[in-house]
């Protein structure tokens, strides 16, 4: 059965170079159709989504806006799973852009049907490297939807992008981003209190200790935070959070 919740492209047998198209939009709103092998340097995590985010009556799913910090502004999602992952996507420190149905992926089958596929999101790292993710819980990837996923894997590795299929994540994880996603913002940022709490966690230290060593824990927590957040600070994500959390140095981002 398969079942991998993340694949990385390279090596998947699909369509060769010439069989892939790609459709986008980008940030003037401008249409393009062009073959796979020209399409490997746009900047994907700035265009603008493929298809809308609808709602109406009676629907199954439940879409929205996320704003993202990387990103400054809003990206939609279409089901509480994309929103998740979209807000795992935000609280990566490697990633410094993402956009949602970055693009159509176009593309025949063996026996000539056109096929189409808009993968969930596009994510650009640090470093330059690019993950397109799709999103599908487990017990619902149909024989169809996997023809889809491996074209997509097949065409991200022949550009050199990685490929994640993703499914519901670890349910402590959510819990603790989700947490800390709601002090993403810069309104809560103090740069005095973030002074103080550099210092304070210069050393490996247990959360509330070091948040009442700088003052009031209602002035202070938001800050701290917000900089677990950004990973100024780091704590371990994958235990619940709690008051005696070691929190440590992080990074700068």
């Amino acid at each position: 059965m398969r079942h991998a919740l993340d694949l990385v492209a390279g090596g998947a047998s699909g369509p060769p170079p010439e069989g892939f198209e790609v459709g986008y939009v980008d940030q003037s709103g401008s249409e393009f159709r062009r073959p796979l092998a020209d399409v490997w340097a746009v900047r994907f995590e700035g265009c603008v989504p493929v298809r809308d985010f609808k709602s109406y009556k009676g629907q199954r799913h439940l879409p929205g806006l996320w704003w993202s910090s990387t990103m400054g502004g809003h990206i939609g999602y279409e089901s509480w799973l994309e929103r998740d992952h979209v807000m795992l996507l935000d609280f990566d420190p490697s990633v410094v852009g993402v956009s949602s149905q970055p693009f159509w992926l176009f593309w025949a089958s063996e026996t000539g049907k056109g096929l189409s596929h808009a993968p969930d999101y596009f994510a650009r790292r640090e470093d330059g490297s690019a993950v397109v993710v799709d999103c599908r819980p487990v017990d619902r990837r149909r024989p169809r939807d996997w023809v889809k996923f491996e074209a997509t894997q097949s065409a991200c590795g022949q550009v050199g992008w990685h490929f994640r299929l993703v499914g519901a994540p670890d349910g402590i994880v959510m819990r603790n981003v989700r947490w800390l996603a709601g002090y993403r913002h810069p309104r809560h940022r103090v740069e005095d209190a973030v002074s103080d709490l550099r210092r304070v966690f210069a050393e490996p230290r247990p959360l509330m200790d070091g948040a009442a060593s700088v003052g009031d824990p209602i002035a202070v927590l938001p800050v701290l935070f917000h900089m677990l957040w950004l990973h100024e600070l780091v704590v371990d994500v994958s235990v619940p959070l709690h008051a005696a959390s070691l929190v440590a140095p992080g990074v700068r981002r």
